[in-house]
């Protein structure tokens, strides 16, 4: 048998983030934000002595990782073309936003971010040998979402 738990962290919870789709031949071009919402799926072959998964209590470091990271910030891809104006001699050097230095962007590059994330969390607090997360979804609005499935 096989057991899954899912934690979701909402729109509602304000994690809003701005991004560019540097590569896009579309408006994803341009700089753009959304209220990030996240679906963790985590997946055990037994449960634990209290009969769970996971202590979704346990999570809050993941919580606070998902704030540092998307909370009012900025990604900017390393690799981004205007990396240096919009970093060294713009948004950042002003104080205008706060940037997240990523290799990639777009829901299923967070996506992935959190799925690494989370395993490598998972093994330094010693819940890799029980648990694992098998699924991030990462969703712009109830419209747009990817996910990575491990």
């Amino acid at each position: 048998m096989t057991y899954q738990v899912v934690k979701r962290y909402g729109h509602d919870q304000g994690l809003s983030c701005v991004f560019r789709q540097w590569r896009a031949d579309s408006h994803c071009k341009f700089l753009h934000g959304y209220a990030l919402a996240f679906e963790l799926v985590f997946e055990a072959d037994t449960l634990d002595a209290r009969n769970w998964v996971i202590d979704f209590g346990s999570l809050k470091p993941i919580k606070q990782h998902l704030t540092e990271m998307y909370d009012h910030t900025m990604l900017l891809a390393t690799d981004d073309p205007l990396w240096d104006d919009l970093y060294h001699l713009g948004m950042h050097a002003l104080g205008v936003a706060d940037i997240r230095a990523v290799s990639a962007t777009g829901c299923e590059a967070i996506a992935e971010h959190v799925h690494n994330y989370v395993s490598s969390w998972l093994t330094t607090r010693q819940h890799a040998n029980h648990v694992r997360i098998v699924k991030v979804t990462v969703s712009e609005h109830p419209g747009n979402s990817a996910a990575v499935i491990a």
